[in-house]
């Protein structure tokens, strides 16, 4: 997984353990041990193209890729570099990592999670640039899904709301512990949801979300590749 070294990547790191993960590939801009010998720390700068590249020799095999590095910068839109600066790690990073490792979920016909945001459906004004690169990873995670299912790769998006990390901590708003995130991914996984909401304030939106207008247009629009094939 990318971003593993705080907040909701190193609890999910830490759930992996816990449900009895054999390996887990912790992968971070700056690589820390960890105490249990089933994490290999990876460096990974997500818009390093070498970097990524490497992944495909480091990684021996993978069921689960999830996809966590992000960026979150306060701003109003009047610097392009910073708009650009989001869209480089947080669309075109898990593209990239995607990429690179299909490969290896091909052959074990496993699972990409895209750790996304509310911000990806409604902009969040103090966070536009982050919204904007979180709105087009979405819609990244939508392609992948319908490009992916008939190749036997399942792809998840985690619609979270605000979690108590280091992104989001100076926002004056209830956030969610990382732990209990971390657990509702991997159940939300297991149970099949490709849109999970892992925290109160984003479950509130997930009644009739499966039947909703959002998910009934992205089927509709996965069966014009099923009807080309």
């Amino acid at each position: 997984m990318t971003g593993a070294n705080r907040g909701i990547g190193r609890a999910i790191v830490d759930e992996a353990l816990h449900r009895g993960a054999q390996r887990v590939y912790a992968a971070m801009r700056r690589p820390v041990p960890h105490p249990d010998a089933r994490v290999i720390p990876l460096p990974l700068d997500v818009t390093d193209t070498a970097q990524v590249q490497a992944l495909a020799d480091r990684v021996v095999e993978l069921d689960m890729l999830v996809n966590n590095a992000g960026v979150s910068v306060l701003d109003d839109l009047g610097e392009r570099s910073v708009l650009e600066q989001h869209l480089a790690v947080n669309l075109f990073g898990p593209y990239a990592v995607t990429q690179t490792l299909l490969p290896h979920l091909l052959l074990s016909r496993g699972t990409v999670v895209n750790v996304l945001s509310l911000a990806s459906l409604a902009s969040v004004p103090v966070m536009p640039a982050y919204s904007i690169s979180k709105a087009a990873a979405y819609s990244l995670t939508q392609s992948q899904r319908g490009l992916l299912a008939p190749q036997g790769v399942r792809v998840h998006a985690v619609l979270a709301g605000p979690v108590d990390t280091d992104m989001v901590r100076d926002l004056p708003v209830l956030k969610a512990d990382p732990a209990s995130v971390a657990r509702a991914i991997f159940d939300g996984v297991a149970a099949g949801a490709e849109d999970i909401f892992p925290d109160p304030l984003s479950a509130s939106i997930e009644p009739g979300w499966a039947t909703g207008p959002i998910r009934t247009l992205e089927q509709a629009n996965a069966a014009l590749l099923r009807a080309a094939a």
